[in-house]
């Protein structure tokens, strides 16, 4: 090899390093060390007030506790943050992003893994995540069929949950063909959310496993089935429901909340929440009706985890992983599910914990609108990452743009 090559291939190998080594989680102190002083810039949504109240909340418990200041990047769709990490990335910036955390899940997630954006892997060395016990509990190592491998922590757990106005409707539809029946007969009275609205998605997806006869496909990537007959049974359906939705079925709420701003103003009388304790929060704030309660359909419903994910480039994962650790903490997980701050459930194995952190997480069984404790035993997985994506895209392309 000539000399110069010699010399010059120490030079290279430096100019590959990274500039800023991430700390290992497995030496905890050393993160903690790190993480003082430092900023995190947390990109989630921020279309619900509870959510935004719970972030303002960390921010401060980060500051008096770790000398870690939590910015919250609001965002009206997670996958802005996701191009962003993608353009940083495709313009060579290794070490100088500028998000720190996302909260993320499903195909999210799968983007991000397929263009190797995420730091990890992180997630199963934080000290706090033993508490969610992953041997009893895989929801929390799997997004939408995918292992996590570590590179994102659970945070929260969804499940579509339907509510109604109980002074309205004796006994509401227990399942997607007597939904549709009872949107007949009650026209104007039900809706769900635009596409690509993730409520509003998991409503076709939900609806689609309730329809089709074809599961298998369903957990398997998109290209390996016959998308068209697969989802044939779900065009169907929406066609048939779509004339007796809110306006007609010409307009559609732009996310949840405003679904839940629908129903708060009497104009539906039947809705739902991926967020199941969401009804019995609105009432405890006057928001819903007394009159309120709550369900699921027969045969479950569609649930999954939510997680937090570093992007590959943060400049401070030090930080970062503080935040999710916290997050992962029985005071954190208690807050976020009491009712007068989120009411988003937990994902730790309340079970299985000391009493003293036990008791922090006992629910108000006197407010009318929560779910029995055994409300949500069932719970659907979440079909591929591509199924969301291809039904989101064929839903625009027949509903919008023909």
């Amino acid at each position: 090899m000539p000399r110069r090559l010699l010399a010059a291939a120490p030079l290279a190998l430096l100019l590959s390093m990274p500039l800023h080594a991430a700390p290992d989680p497995a030496d905890w102190d050393t993160v903690l060390d790190e993480a003082r002083g430092q900023t995190v810039y947390w990109n989630a949504w921020a279309g619900d007030t509870r959510t935004n109240r719970y972030l303002e909340w960390v921010n401060q418990r980060m500051q008096d506790e770790y000398d870690v200041t939590v910015v919250h990047v609001k965002l009206d769709d997670t996958s802005a943050a996701v191009s962003r990490v993608l353009a940083e990335k495709s313009a060579g910036n290794r070490e100088d992003g500028s998000i720190d955390l996302i909260w993320i899940n499903g195909e999210n997630f799968a983007a991000m893994r397929a263009a190797d954006l995420l730091f990890g892997p992180f997630a199963e060395r934080l000290p706090n995540f033993a508490l969610t016990y992953p041997e009893h509990n895989p929801e929390v190592v799997t997004d939408f069929t995918l292992p996590t491998e570590g590179f994102e922590a659970p945070w929260g757990k969804a499940q579509i949950t339907f509510y109604h106005d109980s002074a309205e409707i004796e006994s509401p539809p227990r399942d997607i063909e007597a939904l549709l029946a009872w949107a007949e007969a009650n026209p104007g009275r039900f809706t769900y959310p635009r596409i690509p609205d993730f409520t509003g998605s998991t409503f076709l997806k939900q609806a689609l496993l309730a329809l089709s006869d074809a599961d298998e496909a369903l957990y398997a990537p998109v290209e390996e089935s016959d998308f068209a007959a697969v989802t044939a049974p779900l065009w169907d359906y929406l066609d048939a429901l779509h004339p007796h939705l809110w306006r007609g079925g010409r307009q559609f709420p732009g996310s949840g909340p405003e679904l839940r701003n629908l129903m708060s103003d009497g104009e539906l009388a039947l809705a739902f929440t991926f967020i199941p304790s969401e009804p019995a929060a609105a009432v405890a704030d006057s928001e819903l009706p007394p009159t309120t309660r709550s369900y699921v359909l027969d045969g479950g419903t569609l649930g999954n985890v939510h997680f937090v994910a570093i992007p590959f480039n943060s400049p401070h994962k030090a930080g970062a992983m503080v935040v999710a650790d916290f997050l992962l903490s029985p005071e954190a997980q208690a807050r976020k599910q009491d009712l007068a701050m989120w009411g988003d459930r937990t994902v730790l194995d309340v079970a299985r914990l000391d009493e003293q952190a036990q008791a922090l997480f006992a629910l108000d069984e006197e407010n009318p609108a929560m779910l029995p404790a055994d409300a949500l035993a069932q719970t659907l997985p979440e079909p591929h990452p591509s199924w969301m994506t291809a039904l989101q895209e064929a839903w625009l392309e027949r509903y919008v743009r023909n």
